[in-house]
Order: C-alpha cells, then structure tokens, then sequence
C-alpha cells in the first residue's frame, strides 16, 4: 500500500511539480491553501504533509497546528523560500519534523519522505510494542492467585508507582526479573528504559566499565568511551540481578551513587547526575554476607528500602496446576501445535515433586513437554523418572501423609494437616515443611480449622 502525501502550497507549479516527481511512488493529493488542507484532512489520512509556510490566507503554520491534533498524527514538512534560523525553529516547535528551503532539491525531499516514514513505522512499532509489554508485565499477567504470591502483588502495587529503590529476594527461577519488569511496567517511567545487568555473568573488572562506563584510554583495551548502564537507563530503571556477586570496588561506587545520584566513569572525575530508579535482586542472604564481611552493611541498608520476598514454587502449592495449564497452552501456542492436557494422574504426581528450579524448571518441562509429547493428554506415565514419587530424585510420601480415596478432599486435608502437625511435635513451620506449603497457608488453614491445631 502506497504512502499518502498531501502537498499544500499557493503556487500552482510548484504543487504540481512535486507532485508529478513523488506520485510514482506515493498516493499524492494537493491543496492550494490551509482551508483546502483543512477538508482533505478531515476527508482523509495522511502519512506526510508537505506545506510550504508562507500563502495566501493562513499560514502553513496552522497547517502544521491542524495536522498535529489528528488521531493518526502525520510527519509534517515545512517548505519555504524565506529560509531562516528563526523560521525554522518555529517551525519544529510547532511540530514540524523537518525543514526544506525553496527551490526544493528533489532528491534532498526524497530521502527526507522515506526517513519521516521509517520515523513513523518505528513510532508505531514502539506504541505496539508498549502495549504488549503492559498486558505482558500487568500484574493480570502474572499467574497464580496463592496468599504468598498475592502479597507479592500487593506490595508490588504499592511500591511501583514511588521512586524506592527495591529489592527482591527469592531463590533462582521464583522470577525475580518479571516481578522487577512489572514494578517498571507500571510506574511513571515505564514508557523510559528498562535496563538488565547480570552481575555474576561479568568479571569483576568488566562489570564496572559496564555499570558506570569508561572514558578512552581508561585501561588496557579502551580505545573509545563507553556509555554504561546507568547513563543508559537515565529516566527508567535498572536491574541488577544477583547483586551479592558484586565486588567491593564496586559495592563503593554503587554506595556512593545511592548516596548522591551521580557517579563517574571510569578515567574520568566529572560526575554524571542521572535519575535512575534502582531495582535490585539476590537468591543469596545479604545479611549473612554482611556478616561474613563479604557485603557492605552500609549499602545493604540503601538497597532494602523496600525488601520483597518471591516464595518458591513448593510454598505456591495451589498455583501450581494453574501454572502448568498456563504454560502448557502458551508453549502450544508458541510452537504452533496442539495444546495436551495433563491427566489427574500427571498432576497428582506433578505436585508431588519438590521443582528445586521453581518457575523457571516448571516452564522448561512445559515446553519440553509440548514440544516432545504427542497426543491430546499427558499421563503420569508419560513424566520422567523426577517427576513420578517411585523416581530416583523425589523420595516416596511418607505413611502419615498419605491420602484415602474413600474420604472428601476436605477430609483429606484436615487428616494431612493434623498428621502434619502431630508429626512435627505442634511446631507450625516444620508441618507446613512435611506438607511443602508456606507456613502463611498452614496458619490460614488452622484459622479456618482451629480444632485440627494440636498446640491447642
């Protein structure tokens, strides 16, 4: 589909000209004045207009104003033979994206055309791409509905909105990174940069060049300088995973930007001010670190402004079918191919497993399970040894947590809870360990069952 350009200019040949040069490779229409434009536009959508700025009547600066207030805003280019500084900065105050004096080189108005379109194609791309990120990372989009998860979401949601540096704790695929994404994707800064860095996957002297970049000849191999990713991410926010691998070098130079909101790079004293919002994640205990001296106590303190815990899969035990329904049809999607559904007995062995590697060990059988699987459902005896309770990885269950087929599924689980607790001698985290739910879950259930607690 061609582009549609609208040539607006009081000089006849001129109009028709241009308009004879472009109309083998754009749909042109022209007008003769500002009133004229003003009836095509609204009959009509444009993706250029080319307006030359002085005419009989209104200016091609109110073209320029008229053009601006459309829905489906159009790449204006103003054209005139009174070339000045003035004019043309005017102009692209008004909204111009750019400005050609009279006579007017058609091969320069060509390569203008063609750039103001590839300006508008990305502008549109990034306003897609906006919006998938939204439903991607809203926290509609994040799966589960579990009291350990939903206190996540709501600290989330109050924390996103502020500028609080925060920091997320959670062992390794509890996904660290998609909470961080959801606290960016939803505050002021989500239409800014999201910057990740990796910390453990860069060498200790790499990942200071990284964090702050260098000036040239700052070291051995700096033959240019280097914008690192805290200048990258001025506006937005930046990631730091595994921030526990850092070492103390850059610990100080982290420290020391918290404190001031500048830094230097490297080679270089003049500091760079920028406005970064700092979102931080570990699956280490910093406060042991600290006490090992392995970590700064100082920054320790500045990072866990706002600290949110992301529960392991085993303390998420009634996401998990949700979860596995969730990723098995998205994976089917992904792959274009039929979506299999797991068997109660796929399931019943499922959540039987521990899932070390949390959510992200969860997605990868799913894909893995997609991918090589055929057939509408997925049964128990389709799982890998791991998977299965007689597996060489997932011990059996022991007697006192067995289930009974001739009572409800309340009675079963007021009989597991009990069990549970008579086993660990009444104490209320080691039973909700023997049950793999979260001691926050047990404690819920005994409110709705008081009778069952054996501490009573």
């Amino acid at each position: 589909m061609l582009a549609t350009i609208l040539i607006v200019d009081d000089e006849k040949n001129t109009r028709e000209g241009l308009g004879l040069a472009l109309e083998e490779h754009y749909e042109v229409y022209m007008a003769s004045g500002a009133e004229e434009a003003f009836n095509l536009m609204e009959a009509e959508t444009f993706d250029v207009i080319l307006t030359d700025l002085r005419m009989a009547g209104k200016s091609g600066l109110k073209v320029i104003d008229r053009a601006i207030q459309l829905p489906n805003q159009p790449i204006c280019i103003m054209m005139t033979a009174y070339g000045n500084v003035e004019t043309a900065v005017e102009a692209m105050r008004r909204g111009a994206f750019d400005f050609l004096t009279k006579p007017v080189s058609l091969e320069k108005l060509e390569l203008l055309i063609q750039r103001a379109l590839q300006t508008r194609h990305i502008e549109a791309e990034n306003v897609v791409l906006h919006e998938r990120l939204d439903k991607k990372y809203s926290f509609e989009g994040i799966v589960g509905s579990s009291p350990s998860l939903t206190d996540v979401l709501d600290k989330v949601k109050l924390v996103a909105p502020s500028k609080a540096t925060v920091l997320l704790e959670g062992e390794t695929g509890t996904g660290k990174e998609l909470i961080a994404q959801s606290i960016h994707q939803n505050s002021p800064r989500s239409r800014q940069a999201f910057v990740p860095v990796h910390c453990a996957a860069l060498a200790a002297n790499l990942l200071e060049s990284e964090l702050f970049g260098h000036e040239k000849g700052a070291y051995t191999g700096a033959t240019e300088r280097r914008i690192g990713r805290f200048e990258a991410a001025d506006g937005g926010t930046l990631f730091l995973d595994e921030i526990g691998e850092i070492d103390a070098s850059t610990q100080v130079k982290l420290l020391r930007f918290l404190e001031t909101r500048s830094f230097e790079r490297l080679g270089s004293s003049k500091p760079i001010k920028v406005d970064v919002r700092l979102v931080c994640a570990t699956n280490r205990n910093l406060v042991e670190m600290v006490k090992a001296g392995e970590f700064r106590e100082d920054l320790l303190y500045r990072l866990n402004v706002v600290t949110i815990h992301l529960p392991p899969l085993r303390e998420r035990p009634e996401d998990l079918p949700v979860l596995l329904q969730h990723y098995m049809h998205y994976f089917a999607k992904e792959n274009e191919l039929p979506a299999a559904e797991l068997t109660k007995g796929a399931l019943q062995r499922l959540r039987a497993y521990s899932w070390p590697g949390n959510i992200r060990e969860l997605r990868n059988f799913c894909e893995n399970t997609v991918v090589l699987k055929r057939g509408s459902q997925v049964t128990e005896h389709d799982l890998d040894a791991k998977y299965t309770s007689d597996g060489p990885d997932q011990p059996t269950a022991p007697d006192f947590l067995s289930t009974s087929p001739s009572l409800s599924k309340e009675a079963n689980e007021k009989r597991l809870l009990r069990n549970a607790l008579i086993k660990a001698n009444g104490n209320r985290t080691h039973a909700a360990k023997l049950m793999g739910i979260s001691r926050r879950t047990l404690h819920r259930k005994l409110v709705e069952w008081p009778e069952l607690d054996v501490a009573h």
